[in-house]
This record gives C-alpha cells, sequence and structure tokens, in this order.
C-alpha cells in the first residue's frame, strides 16, 4: 500500500524557516520523481518544487526560487522542502506527491499523495 506522510509543518515567523518531510513507502523510491504541491487560502494548488529519482535534477516554482531546496533520500524514502525566507504568501497546505519515472519519461499525472502539512505565516 502507497503511502505518503508530511511532517514538519507549523506556524513561523516571516523570514523564519521550516524544513518539510515526507516518507513515502509501499512503491520503489528511486523510480519515483517526487514534487511539493501547496494550496495557499482561495488559491488552487500549484507546483512549488520537484525533484528527479533518476538524476536528482530540480524544478522549482519562480516564487520560491532561492528561497526553498527540494532534496531526497533514497536510502530513507523520503523528500524533504527547505524552506528560508519565508512569506506570507507561503502560507497554505504543502503536499507531496509521486508519479513514476522510465529514466528521464515521467506519466502525465500523480497518482499518489499524500495529506498534506499545514504551514501558516504570521507577521
Amino acid at each position: 500500500q502507497v503511502q505518503l506522510v508530511e511532517s514538519g509543518g507549523g506556524l513561523v515567523q516571516t523570514e523564519g524557516s521550516l524544513r518539510l518531510s515526507c516518507a513515502a513507502s509501499g512503491f520503489i523510491f528511486s523510480r519515483y520523481r517526487m514534487s511539493w504541491f501547496r494550496r495557499g487560502p482561495g488559491k488552487e494548488r500549484e507546483l512549488v518544487a520537484s525533484i528527479s529519482g533518476a538524476t536528482g535534477s530540480t524544478v522549482y516554482a519562480d516564487s520560491v526560487k532561492e528561497r526553498f531546496t527540494i532534496s531526497r533520500d533514497n536510502a530513507k524514502n523520503t523528500v524533504y522542502l527547505q524552506m528560508n525566507s519565508l512569506k506570507p504568501e507561503d502560507t497554505g497546505v504543502y503536499f507531496c506527491a509521486a508519479k513514476y519515472c522510465s529514466g528521464t519519461l515521467c506519466s502525465n499525472d500523480y497518482p499518489y499523495w499524500g495529506q498534506g502539512t499545514q504551514v501558516t505565516l504570521s507577521s
């Protein structure tokens, strides 16, 4: 059974930092692209960052470049999101998601999702 369990969210002051973790189980972790999405209040879900299982290459939303870093530990089946210089607009529920890739070719959709972890910025 596939499980993605996020942790590390919470209440943080503007310009503070948080590190989110997502522990995966039930699939061959290294063969999956792992991504973090978020849904802010009144906003649509958006991709925040993504990391390849095959190459470790990363992709970031423009709004988080230079502030957020996605990483993964294939030995621990865990993906991380280090968030620095947090802003009020970073408030939202953060989800990790996984999709299968054959080398660098990946499926279109993310079939596996976690339940999410809340990140709230206080001024």
